[in-house]
């Protein structure tokens, strides 16, 4: 199945925490919280301003993004929990360091 986003709503898939801590403790899955990263799997056209005109995204598939703890709705599509939240719902875009040098 393929699913499409409406209006100003983006797919998220999460991406899950180390389940170590910096110092080598296991965390068991009862402390840990819900991830709040994510990678972008789909993004919908847009919102249209008062004049009608289409405001685009400012966030693409394949970005990976910071979100509120309890942002989204989730769902399941093809056996794979994932979220769908407004594009006001992302905090912010993670840019790794090699994407930093290369837009430099």
């Amino acid at each position: 199945m393929h699913f499409k986003p409406l209006h100003d709503r983006v797919l998220v898939r999460r991406i899950e925490a180390e389940e170590k801590t910096a110092g080598g403790i296991i965390i068991p899955d009862t402390a840990k919280e819900k991830p709040m990263e994510g990678e972008v799997v789909a993004v919908g056209p847009g919102t249209r301003d008062e004049a009608g005109k289409l405001i685009e995204l400012g966030v693409e598939p394949g970005q990976r993004i910071l979100f509120g703890k309890w942002s989204g709705t989730e769902v399941r599509i093809d056996g794979e929990d994932l979220l769908i939240m407004k594009e006001s719902d992302i905090l912010g875009i993670i840019e790794t360091t090699a994407e930093l040098k290369k837009a430099a």
